[in-house]
This record gives structure tokens, C-alpha cells and sequence, in this order.
């Protein structure tokens, strides 16, 4: 069964932008495997692409603007040439009719060859000086002008309306002994002028866009076409970044834009192969952090479930084969972490995780499931058995594990189940081995259970349980009752002891039931619900013992027992000195009982613990003394009041010789040490007497009374006084 799969992912070619900037063209195979979609050679423009850029219309415009503008100001400086050529023709028109009507006349015109000239001419009027420049005759149309004596330059005149031309013509022009100034029709010259001005314009409209055609065509194959290249290969790029749409240039370009554009080019593809490596180095990073263990490597418990799921989907067993499924605890993995650091605890994960892939066979596969729990899936052969591969794994945890020169003997719990025959689904499959995996911690570690029914019925009734309690707390369904406790010299009642009772409600005749402490109490605990419950326990317990006094009861100390999680984990110091400070309490009558065990989790901090109470005033016992580890050492190093002998060593006493031992040693012992002595468990007067003859000092048990209800406890403390008080007087008498 392969479980990994390696990807190698192979590296690009070189960079080749600097083969582009030397005007040499990168390799087209390289280029291919990077992109994957370029085109050799395609066309990157057409006409409608150059005119819907908007680059295309501004450099028109600027082009057709800077040319319009140009011969716009050459037409206006020759506008007036062209009008003053247009009347210099109008003149010289004029001084041919006059210099040919001279001629022919050789006098100064008669009155029908003057207006013979002005019919035939241009001429409207004119006036004929001499050469003294006296007025000889005068025709047609007045005449403003006059010539000048020895003036040779010209002079003309222009009517405001532009529709008559005056000229002096000089005696040297007309080669006649006379000077003469004509008025002449000028009005043809203004529509002449007009016409060149629009013929102008239209030459220069069509100059313009001829011009400007011509150099967007040229710019187009120079500059428009690479920008509008390189701009769509940058969009391509940007759309798909990976495997981007690059187009070369159909005409190969060794210019500076050609150098640039194959640069560009290049980048492009160097960022998508890079881009393309950077995301399979990503997936392959996140699958690795979704599917593996960074510390061990080994696959996480998610993979292993997912690979447990497709085996069973794909129906990978044969006839007789079946799949086995293990989990695999660290026993006291913690105490390792706590004591000798998490970098020891992580070093010893990792040679764990080692040792279970060598012990199995190569097609298992081992997972790290949670901090210090493994997962193994196996394909059993017919007549294969996982009995073997358990055995397997402990002879592969016999040998010590060295690290960083310290040596760990490791123990592991196993719990094993099997596909089919335990289930059909890979989580339920996985549950079931979880569940067998609890039952072998529960019953001492260092073991391998294998998933039966009984074992899920256990934990759905635990679950109940909690579910229950939970509602219970909320609905004030527990109740405290008290056991007195009786000074075996006086019989006076010297304390009770308060236990917890869960009253459930039911549809039965009675209403419910009670629900034995020994079924909730070790699921509280494990599901952290004992610290609040005892919170509770203690402040009902000082609360009612401080009513019962105020209400006329000779004080006696109310004893309650504190669980090992409430011990440690809790504050329970500034708990206690809370509670008696709401409640008035004084110290010295509130009792607390704690078992053997607590001590031995964490010696000093239980030293300093107890010491913190003790020095609040509250009495301390050792709670089941004798069913622990006993020593003396500890026992001269706490500050603890009373020792109480537990009840299985009294129930037996009477019958077995050792017990009879252990409890007259106890006895002795307590009171060598100066601590009082109290026997739980007494239920008849044989036992009663056994502890007297043994000098017990209290004593608690059936022969005097079972727990009773807080609101019962008064009645039954007063009868009990009453008697004890008239019986003492009738043995005094």
C-alpha cells in the first residue's frame, strides 16, 4: 500500500533577458515548456485596433493639429501676396488699355476714345496730368490720387468697400508725356482672394490627414504595434498569471522597442513558471501541514482517516482478509513532558513514532493521531492476527530509549479493532479502537484490549452520566447528606461527615432515584464538573453546620472530602477562606479529608497546600489511610489532625488476621504521632469493641446510623443527645 507520493518539480532554463538585449532570440523550446499557450508568431493588431487606441487618437490629433496649425499660419502670411498679385494684375491690365489708347490716340483722348477705354477696360475714370502735374483731362469716375512731381515710386489706393483700385501710372510706364491716375474695377479680386483661401484650406485638410495617415501607418508598424503587443501580453498576464497568452512580434524588431518587448516577454514567462512553482511548493507545504505531523512526520490522524475510508470504499479485502485498526497511548507521557521538558518529550515522540514503523510490516501504516497517541492501520491476511502485531509493538518498547543521555522505559496501551467485524465506517472503525484504547488505560496501562460491544455500551452510559449531571448542577438535583461521627469514649456526636447525593427524577412510582456516588463522582472528575460540585459541597456543608449551631446544637466539625483535581488544579486555599468568611464558620469545625493519593502527585505542593489551610485554623485528615502508599516521612511532614482508618480493613477485621493487624498498627500509629484516629465502617458491636480494645478515638459507621438528609439531621442530632444525655444520667445513678 503506497501512502506518499513525492512530486519533484524541475527547474527553468536560465534567464534570457540578456540574450534579448544583445538582439538575440531566446529559445522556443524553453519558452514552450514555460507558458504552454504562447504563439510563435501572431498578429497583433489590425487597422480597428489602431484606431480605437486611445494612444492612436492622441498622437493623431497632436499630428493633425501641429500640421493644420503650420499651414494655417503659412496661409495667412500669404494671403496678402496673393491679394496684392491679384491687384497688381488689375493694374497692369489697366496701364496696357491706357498705354494702347495713348498710342493710338498720340494726343490726350477725345471723349469717345476715353469712353471706348472704359467700356473695354477695367477702367471706371481717369486723369490725365501733365508732367508739371497739372490736371490736362479728366474721364469717368472722379479720382482721388494725385501724382507727385519726381516721385517714380508706386502709388495705389484701395476703396474701403474693395470694389475700386486707383493707380498713378508714370510718364516712363506709359511711355506718353503724361502721368495718369486711374480708378479701376476691383471687385473681382475679393471672390479670387476667398476662392484661394478655401482652395488653400481644403489642400491644407487634405496635406493634414494625408500626412498624419502616412505617419500613424509609420508609427503603427514602429510603436503601435509592440505597445499594443506588450500591453496585451501584459493583460494576459495578469488574467492568467500561470500560463499567460504571450504573442510575439510578426515582424522580428532589433530595435530598442524590439529589445524591450522580448524582455518583457521573458519576464513574463519567468514569473509564470515561477508563479507555477511557488503554488505546487504551496499545495505541497499545505497538504503536508493538512495531511502530515511536522514533528514526526508520520501522517496526522486526518490522512489516516481518509486513507482508512478509501480502503474500505474501494473494497480492498479479499476472502478471509480483514483490517485491523490500533491506537497506541504513551502511558504517563505527561509526567515525561512535566518533568523532563517538552524537548526530551519531543525527541521521544519521534523515536516512538521509529520503533512503530520498524515493528510493523512495511504495508502498515502509523499515524500521530494527538500528542502522545499513534494510529495503525494493518491488512490482516487469512489466519493473520493482531494479537502479533501487539506483541510486536511491546518487544519493540522493551528496550529503554535513550535521549540527550537519558534513558526512559516507555510503556504504551493499545486498543484494537477490526473491519468488518467492528464496523463498516472508517470514523466508527477508528472510535471503536479508541474505546478499546480507554478501557486498557482504565484498567492499569502497560496492556492491549480488544473492542467488544460491552465496552461502547460503557462509554454511551458514562456519556449519559454526564449529560445527566450536567443537567443536574444546573436543575440543584444533588443533595447533601451527613454521616455523624461518635467519640468512642463519650458517644457524644463529635463531627458528621458530609456526602454528596444525586436524586433523579423519574416517572417511576417514587418519584426517581439515587444515583450512586460511585458512578458519577469518577466521571466528574475526569470531566473536570468535581470542582465546581465540591465548591458546592463545602459551602452547603459550612453553611448547614453554622445554621445547626445557631439553632442550638453543640458545635461539632463538619467533615468534607476534597478530590485530587479539586486539590491541585483549583485554588483551593483561597476557596476555603472564602467559604468560612461567607458562611461565619469558624475554622477549627470544618474538617478536610483528602486521600493518600493526592500527596503522591505532587509531594511539596501538597506540603505547601496543606500548611496554607492548616494555617487558616481547619482540621486535616487523611481520608482511606492504609490503602495508599503509607509513610512515615510524609506523615511527620504534614500538618494533618486525624488518620482514618478505611472501612475494608474494619468489615474484615473480625474474620482475617491481617486486617486485625493493620488496624490495631494504625491505631498505634496515629498516636505516636500525636494525630487522632477515627474508624469508618463500623456496623455492629463486635467491631465497636474491637476498636475500643484498640484505643480508636472516633468512629463512623451502620451500627449508629446511615447518612441522613440535611433536613432530618436536626431531629435525629437532638433525639440523639436526649438519650445520650438520659442514659449517662441513669448509669451515673
Amino acid at each position: 500500500m503506497s501512502l506518499f507520493d513525492h512530486q519533484n518539480e524541475s527547474k527553468t532554463g536560465p534567464d534570457t533577458a540578456a540574450q534579448e538585449a544583445q538582439g538575440t532570440s531566446p529559445d522556443a523550446g524553453h519558452a514552450s515548456t514555460i507558458t504552454g499557450a504562447e504563439r510563435p508568431i501572431a498578429k497583433a493588431y489590425s487597422p480597428s485596433h489602431i484606431w480605437k487606441s486611445s494612444i492612436s487618437w492622441r498622437i493623431t490629433l497632436a499630428v493633425f493639429m501641429t500640421i493644420l496649425l503650420v499651414q494655417t499660419v503659412v496661409l495667412i502670411f500669404t494671403k496678402p501676396a496673393y491679394e496684392a498679385e491679384q491687384l497688381a494684375g488689375v493694374r497692369e491690365l489697366g496701364r496696357t488699355a491706357l498705354a494702347l489708347s495713348l498710342t493710338e490716340a498720340r494726343q490726350p483722348l477725345s471723349q469717345q476714345a476715353a469712353a471706348r477705354l472704359m467700356s473695354h477696360s477695367l477702367i471706371e475714370g481717369f486723369t490725365i496730368y501733365g508732367l508739371d502735374d497739372n490736371v490736362v483731362e479728366t474721364f469717368g469716375a472722379q479720382t482721388l490720387l494725385r501724382p507727385k512731381l519726381g516721385q517714380d515710386t508706386l502709388i495705389s489706393f484701395r476703396s474701403v468697400d474693395n470694389r475700386h483700385y486707383e493707380s498713378v501710372f508714370v510718364s516712363g510706364e506709359l511711355r506718353h508725356p503724361y502721368n495718369v491716375v486711374a480708378k479701376m474695377d476691383a471687385s473681382a479680386v475679393q471672390p479670387h482672394v476667398v476662392a484661394y483661401i478655401h482652395q488653400s484650406l481644403w489642400i491644407l485638410v487634405f496635406m493634414s490627414g494625408f500626412v498624419t495617415s502616412v505617419l500613424m501607418i509609420v508609427l503603427s508598424v514602429w510603436l503601435l504595434e509592440p505597445m499594443i503587443l506588450l500591453r496585451n501580453n501584459l493583460l494576459s498576464a495578469a488574467r492568467n498569471p500561470e500560463k499567460p497568452d504571450i504573442q510575439n512580434l510578426k515582424n522580428d524588431m532589433h530595435d530598442e522597442i524590439g529589445i524591450a518587448i522580448r524582455i518583457a516577454n521573458d519576464l513574463i514567462r519567468q514569473n509564470a513558471s515561477s508563479l507555477k512553482r511557488l503554488r505546487v511548493q504551496a499545495e505541497s507545504k499545505i497538504h503536508k501541514l493538512a495531511y502530515f505531523d511536522t514533528l514526526t512526520g508520520l501522517p496526522n490522524r486526518a490522512y489516516f482517516l481518509e486513507q482508512l475510508e478509501d480502503l474500505i470504499k474501494n473494497k480492498i479485502l479479499g476472502a478471509g482478509e480483514s483490517l485491523a485498526v490500533m491506537s497506541v497511548d504513551i502511558d504517563h507521557f505527561k509526567d515525561i513532558n512535566d518533568t523532563m521538558g517538552h524537548e526530551i518529550g519531543d525527541k521521544l515522540l519521534e523515536a516512538i513514532g521509529k520503533r512503530l514503523v520498524k515493528s510493523l510490516p512495511s504495508d502498515a501504516m502509523v499515524a500521530r493521531s494527538s500528542a502522545d497517541e499513534f494510529t495503525i492501520m494493518v491488512l490482516l491476511e487469512a489466519g493473520g492476527d493482531s494479537a502479533a502485531l501487539s506483541a510486536s509493538i511491546f518487544t519493540a518498547m522493551a528496550e529503554p530509549v535513550s535521549i540527550l543521555q537519558e534513558s526512559f522505559q516507555v510503556r504504551v496501551s493499545i486498543g484494537v479493532s477490526h473491519y468488518p467485524a467492528d464496523g463498516s465506517e472508517a470514523r466508527h472503525i477508528l472510535k471503536n479502537a479508541d474505546i478499546a484504547l480507554n478501557r486498557a488505560k482504565e484498567e492499569g496501562r502497560d496492556t492491549v484490549r480488544y473492542y467488544s460491544q460491552e465496552f461502547d455500551d460503557a462509554v454511551h452510559h458514562r456519556f449519559e452520566i454526564l449529560r445527566d449531571l450536567r443537567n443536574a448542577m444546573s436543575q440543584k438535583e444533588l443533595q447533601l447528606f451527613y454521616h455523624p461521627q461518635f467519640d468512642l469514649r463519650t458517644g457524644k456526636i463529635v463531627g458528621a461527615e458530609a456526602l454528596i447525593r444525586w436524586w433523579k427524577p423519574n416517572s417511576s412510582k417514587e418519584g426517581g432515584i439515587f444515583i450512586p456516588p460511585i458512578e458519577f463522582i469518577p466521571v466528574a472528575e475526569q470531566a473536570g464538573l468535581i470542582v465546581p460540585i465540591g465548591e458546592y459541597v463545602l459551602r452547603t456543608a459550612c453553611k448547614t453546620n453554622k445554621m445547626w449551631q445557631d439553632k442550638g446544637l453543640p458545635p461539632f466539625r463538619i467533615a468534607v472530602n476534597i478530590s485530587g483535581v479539586q486539590f491541585h488544579r483549583g485554588d483551593i486555599v483561597g476557596l476555603v477562606d472564602t467559604v468560612l468568611k461567607e458562611t461565619g464558620l469558624a475554622p477549627h469545625l470544618l474538617e478536610l479529608e483528602v486521600t493518600e493519593s493526592v500527596f503522591m502527585e505532587n509531594m511539596q505542593g501538597a506540603i505547601d497546600i496543606l500548611h496554607k489551610l492548616h494555617g487558616l485554623g481547619v482540621e486535616l485528615a487523611v481520608d482511606d489511610f492504609g490503602t495508599g502508599y503509607s509513610s512515615l516521612s510524609y506523615l511527620r511532614q504534614f500538618p494533618i489532625d486525624r488518620l482514618k482508618i478505611d472501612q475494608s480493613f474494619i468489615r474484615n477485621a473480625l474474620v482475617n488476621v491481617d486486617d486485625k493487624m493493620i488496624t490495631k498498627t494504625i491505631i498505634t500509629l496515629g498516636h505516636s504521632l500525636d494525630l487522632k484516629v477515627i474508624a469508618e465502617g463500623v456496623e455492629t458491636a463486635e467491631h465497636e469493641a474491637l476498636l475500643k480494645d484498640s484505643g480508636c478515638d472516633e468512629v463512623q459507621g451502620f451500627k449508629y446510623t446511615k447518612p441522613i438528609p440535611a433536613d432530618k439531621f436536626w431531629d435525629y442530632a437532638i433525639e440523639y443527645n436526649r438519650t445520650l444525655a438520659r442514659n449517662t444520667k441513669l448509669s451515673v445513678v
